[in-house]
């Protein structure tokens, strides 16, 4: 049950609310994600995103698969002249009789990757925001906590010919993927591919100890082959935020009327959801459904979450690593 060009009769916009818990601000519409809008959203990320540090006061990063200087142990050869003495090996130089040196895990930037779903039920909502809007809101917060914790930060979207947003560090990468989540969910793009081509996109680019999150529609999400998560939480922390709206949630035992966005009269569909059995089909296609959604993706080590267009946009980040400080 899905009317993904359709809005609540006789409303034009999600209302607006006071600022914090989620609330639009004066100069934000609800309807379409905005440059200025996202790149506020860099303190929320900064306050709720820290990075872990470590004894010395240095903040951590991902290990590379490259053997080099660093701090963490990775094995020992030889040694070869020109290597630093000071890393010689001597328990397994006076067990073999030959000298050998210690090799470290070298450090590099981890990538972080925002897959967004670009599905026409996301461009919909009765509360705050449109659900594309918190999408959007929600891909800023985890590109900017990206930066705080100094990874590289890319993005992209189901399509056969837009190319992704390439990987970049600091706030260059950042503002590449808040303009590019402007652009998708300004409007249903018309080339969208769905979430599975994205999901194949991703793979391609992912290296072991990446993170994924995924904005997705649950609907979206659910349509996923479930051979395709195992996949990806193998060697990648993957996060998957459910956007959701309250009508849908929580319905209100009354007669509701949807229409078209472009207000064609004959298009009009009319719910009475004081009914029971119209209300048990409701309840079925959208609360159940985001439940079981949710259900299946944990049994494949994915980190679900709902998130509604009417919360907090950082409301995902303490829950989806509870490890943060």
């Amino acid at each position: 049950m899905r009317w993904p060009a359709a809005r609540p009769e006789g409303r034009a916009r999600p209302p607006g609310a006071a600022a914090g818990q989620g609330g639009a601000r004066a100069d934000e519409d609800g309807v379409t994600p905005t440059l200025p809008e996202l790149i506020a959203l860099r303190g929320l990320a900064h306050a709720r995103g820290r990075v872990r540090r470590g004894a010395t006061g240095l903040r951590t990063q991902a290990p590379s698969a490259l053997r080099g200087r660093g701090m963490e142990y990775a094995e020992s050869r030889a040694y070869a002249i020109g290597d630093d003495a000071r890393h010689i090996d001597w328990r397994l130089t006076a067990r073999s009789g030959k000298p050998h040196t210690k090799l470290f895990q070298a450090e590099r930037e981890r990538l972080t990757l925002v897959v967004a779903d670009t599905a026409p039920a996301l461009y919909f909502g009765t509360r705050v925001r449109f659900k594309s809007v918190q999408a959007a809101r929600a891909g800023a917060v985890a590109a900017w906590r990206a930066v705080a914790d100094g990874d590289r930060i890319a993005a992209l979207r189901g399509s056969e010919s837009a190319p992704p947003v390439p990987a970049a560090s600091g706030a260059r990468g950042a503002l590449r993927v808040l303009d590019a989540l402007v652009r998708w969910y300004a409007r249903p793009p018309e080339d969208d591919a769905g979430l599975e081509v994205a999901l194949e996109h991703a793979r391609r680019l992912l290296r072991p100890g990446s993170r994924l999150l995924v904005l997705a529609d649950p609907a979206s999400a659910a349509a996923i082959p479930a051979a395709r998560w195992p996949a990806l939480t193998a060697h990648h922390q993957v996060v998957v935020l459910l956007l959701t709206d309250p009508l849908e949630m929580a319905p209100p035992d009354a007669l509701l009327a949807f229409a078209p966005a472009g207000g064609d009269a004959a298009a009009r569909i009319d719910l009475d959801l004081a009914a029971a059995d119209q209300r048990r089909r409701w309840q079925e296609a959208f609360a159940g459904g985001v439940e079981s959604t949710v259900a299946a993706l944990a049994a494949r080590g994915v980190h679900a979450l709902a998130l509604s267009c009417d919360a907090p946009s950082d409301a995902w980040l303490g829950a989806s690593d509870p490890g943060r400080r």
